[in-house]
């Protein structure tokens, strides 16, 4: 590894840990709420079609929309980790170290739509809780209509950053890469598993504040990770 792709290796690493720190605080902004729906009769007919996003309904607008944007803007940051993780698998190959990288790059430009759809699934919620019984049921609408497109991009991302952590670490196990063969076991996956573990052992009051950032504590893992073992140059 030339001189100047080491350090733009370096500075792209340490990039993508601050936009995969900024994405979960958007996520601890949006997520991270507790609410006593006994105060909200008017979201509990519609706890079923909510799923836990009722909670929302307490969040003031700045948190709304500071939610979304951080996550939408972070993304950039996100994509120059992936253009690092390219150059560390490239000595197995460009044809073989192109694949993953896209399907991550491809999952995070979508992940960022949807992450910014959280903003108006908050405002349906909000407004549901303001209306009143009689005048609910374009907003019911409004949120099934916006439910199934949170589903579809769930669906679409969630495949794509499975076969990419698969990939990758399938490609580094087999020792072709700047990476050591004991980086196969960290993905983005194998990551967000191992917080999700690492959560329930955690104090309630750190567990609580980082409601819904998994996904992307686990990016910073993995990309904390990636920097650190590429640094020096590499393991080849």
């Amino acid at each position: 590894m030339s001189t100047d792709t080491l350090d733009a290796v370096r500075v792209t690493g340490i990039l993508a840990m601050i936009g995969a720190l900024i994405y979960a605080v958007g996520d601890v902004f949006l997520l991270a709420a507790k609410v006593n729906i006994a105060d909200y009769p008017n979201l509990q007919p519609h706890l079923k079609l909510l799923s836990d996003a009722e909670k929302m309904v307490v969040l003031p607008w700045w948190r709304l929309a500071w939610g979304g944007l951080l996550g939408v803007f972070a993304t950039p940051l996100v994509l120059a980790g992936f253009w690092q993780v390219y150059q560390g698998l490239l000595p197995a190959g460009a044809g073989l170290a192109l694949p993953p990288v896209l399907l991550f790059a491809c999952a995070s430009i979508v992940g960022a739509f949807f992450h910014g759809s959280f903003i108006y699934l908050g405002e349906y919620v909000q407004a549901l809780n303001r209306v009143s019984a009689e005048s609910q049921a374009a907003l019911v609408g409004m949120l099934t209509r916006h439910r199934k497109i949170l589903i579809v991009g769930f669906g679409f991302i969630i495949p794509l950053a499975l076969i990419a952590s698969v990939w990758f670490s399938a490609l580094v196990a087999s020792g072709q890469t700047w990476f050591p063969r004991w980086m196969a076991v960290v993905n983005p996956a194998s990551t967000f598993l191992a917080w999700m573990i690492t959560r329930r052992i955690l104090p309630k009051r750190i567990s609580a504040y980082t409601e819904g950032a998994g996904f992307n504590i686990a990016y910073l893992i993995f990309f904390a990770l990636t920097t650190a073992t590429l640094w020096q140059g590499g393991y080849l």
